[in-house]
């Protein structure tokens, strides 16, 4: 994972892919293949960040940031990721949703100034 939890961005416009996700329990294996698929993600044309958490309860959302629609497309075909979604479905999630968002405008804080 990322040193920072805030993504380093470019100005918009940018794509975000927010995958919010409760882990089954138990969940074996998911860390070292959700380790393995933040490695390979970072490595794909298009790809500009990500931001991630996990509660005790094992609930979680990462959003991750890309530069374009036909990026994502591209990512969603590798095939170790087909490999992780499958086993995420079968194995790992007891629910989960994934939104696709374009990014318009972005600001940060705390003076709010525009990205």
């Amino acid at each position: 994972m990322p040193p920072s939890r805030f993504a380093p961005l470019p100005a918009p416009p940018y794509y975000a892919v927010i995958f919010t996700n409760q882990l089954a329990d138990p969940a074996p294996g998911y860390e070292a293949m959700a380790d393995q698929i933040f490695t390979l993600a970072q490595a794909q044309p298009g790809y500009l960040g990500a931001e991630t958490t996990r509660d005790a309860t094992g609930f979680g959302i990462t959003v991750s940031y890309w530069a374009d629609e036909d990026a994502i497309l591209a990512w969603k075909q590798v095939s170790d990721h087909l490999i992780a979604q499958k086993m995420g479905i079968e194995r790992w999630y007891a629910r989960y949703s994934l939104r696709v968002a374009k990014v318009e405008r972005a600001y940060a804080g705390p003076t709010g100034r525009s990205v």
